[in-house]
């Protein structure tokens, strides 16, 4: 089982970003796909989940900025984040189900 982030880079605040999650060694369609992320110094924050039968669910912090998605044909799962600030900085991980993470892809928002 392997998960692969891509996607990240350097930004200014208020830009947008999509990451990507290409997923192998198991079928993602069957799996809820979610986004982590742990900011320096911070503990891991859930971000969104999506789920093969429900409509997708995002903290707080994140809603009507952040957009889950999943091609099932493709493997993949992917988080498009717009208006990105400061303080959104940090490492982003897709998971699966069972906790299984990616190695991460960094994001640095910063004028």
């Amino acid at each position: 089982v392997r998960l692969v982030e891509s996607g990240g880079g350097l930004l200014q605040p208020g830009a947008s970003l999509r990451l990507s999650c290409e997923a192998s060694g198991f079928t993602s369609k069957w799996s809820t796909m979610g986004w982590v992320r742990q900011a320096p110094g911070k503990e891991v924050e859930w971000l969104s989940s999506i789920d093969y039968n429900r409509p997708p669910i995002y903290a707080d912090s994140v809603k009507g900025r952040f957009t889950i998605s999943r091609d099932n044909a493709k493997n993949s799962a992917y988080l498009q984040m717009d208006s990105l600030q400061p303080e959104e900085t940090g490492i982003y991980n897709c998971q699966n189900s069972a906790g299984t993470r990616g190695q991460g892809t960094q994001v640095t928002v910063s004028s």
